[in-house]
């Protein structure tokens, strides 16, 4: 029995997406297609590996005893195709993963400041509040709020969320220092989990959002038409432009969170990746303590 790396992924992406359609979309395949090649795997197998119904497909005892094998395959075809690229020209795409208000302040500019530094490379940013797998080269670099340091970790900088508000709600605040007095712009389900909603929790009895989307744009548009107040941090000094929203003076310590930057080791050395990473790392290092207010995150 031979089963091949195209059979293992797709397998592999319908036992973590919990449903056909959702892996023909990571996929981008049409859910007939995975359909009729997860049948073909079954045939080959002579097992079902998957129990199909309305809520989507659940993996069978013997479907889950081959998760793990074909985790470590993708691994290792990861590994395969870093150490292909070791000796080609720094060309080409590099995914960089981040949270959507470090993608929108921080790595958006950042790309603009870096396409006539290395024409060659085009960067694809993906916004996401959940972590991409850089083992599975999901992403070559990942940029992540809050994780501890670890053997992927290139470099760090200490961000403080602040409160921020637009100009007029500031106006309509004024003198009110208690956070619980005030509205406040935060995650809906399913990210109601993520920060800044979880500090806001722990620091405001009862606390919950006066405006709430899924979506960190929204929010952020919401913020600047005088609907609440957001957990933002400072611009970055090389990309930072004029901000219509300004810091509110509130008793509520400033929120410390580490911003890490991650690239898996093999992936160091693969021209395309290296660079992104170098100037990366130097916008990162950049992005000092605040002496003087501003507001992005």
């Amino acid at each position: 029995m031979d089963i091949s790396w195209d059979d293992a992924r797709l397998f592999l992406a319908v036992a973590e997406a919990g449903s056909l359609s959702a892996a023909a979309r990571k996929l981008q395949m049409t859910q007939p297609t995975v359909s009729r090649r997860l049948a073909e795997l079954e045939a080959l197998l002579g097992e079902p590996l998957f129990d199909r119904g309305v809520a989507g497909a659940a993996l069978t005892a013997y479907g889950a005893g081959l998760v793990e094998p074909a985790q470590r395959m993708a691994e290792w075809a990861a590994e395969l195709t870093r150490a292909a690229e070791r000796r080609h020209a720094p060309t080409g795409v590099v995914r960089v993963t981040a949270p959507p208000g470090i993608a929108h302040a921080f790595l958006a500019p950042f790309a603009a400041a870096f396409s006539t530094r290395a024409p060659g490379i085009q960067l694809h940013v993906v916004s996401s509040v959940r972590p991409l797998d850089l083992t599975r080269r999901e992403a070559d670099l990942a940029l992540r709020l809050g994780v501890p340091a670890d053997a992927t970790s290139v470099a760090s900088v200490d961000l403080e969320l602040r409160a921020f508000a637009s100009e007029p709600y500031a106006a309509r605040v004024a003198g009110k220092t208690d956070p619980a007095d005030l509205a406040w712009i935060g995650w809906a389900p399913p990210f109601d989990d993520l920060s800044p909603n979880s500090v806001l929790r722990r620091r405001i009895p009862g606390w919950r959002p006066s405006f709430a989307s899924d979506d960190y744009l929204v929010q952020l548009r919401a913020c600047e038409l005088g609907l609440g107040a957001m957990l933002l941090a400072r611009e970055h000094p090389h990309f930072g432009a004029r901000s219509p929203l300004c810091e509110l003076k509130v008793d509520l310590p400033p929120v410390r969170r580490p911003l890490v930057l991650l690239c898996p080791r093999s992936a160091r050395s693969v021209p395309r990746v290296r660079a992104v990473l170098e100037p990366l790392v130097e916008s990162l290092r950049a992005w000092r303590a605040p002496k003087a207010r501003a507001a992005r995150r």
